[in-house]
């Protein structure tokens, strides 16, 4: 397999392959349910909720974060989302 040549395509349509990639997995989606239903969420909630390893759920939360789907905020020892 070769590797993808993103310079040979637009910024929009790089940018639009990485939100939908990162929108591409069914725990984000359910992980972003979850936050727009509550507005707010903590990654401590939603592994009680989703029933997913902490580690799983942070590392959804970084994708999600990465492509700018999502902010963090720090509150005390947690991050709010």
């Amino acid at each position: 397999m070769g590797l993808t040549r993103t310079e040979i395509f637009s910024t929009e349509q790089n940018q639009l392959a990485t939100l939908l990639k990162a929108l591409a997995h069914p725990a984000r989606i359910a992980i972003l349910q979850r936050i727009l239903a509550s507005n707010t969420c903590i990654c401590g909630d939603l592994v009680e909720e989703l029933g997913l390893a902490q580690a799983t759920i942070s590392q959804h939360l970084k994708e999600l974060k990465t492509a700018g789907i999502i902010q963090g905020t720090i509150e005390g020892v947690s991050v709010c989302y």
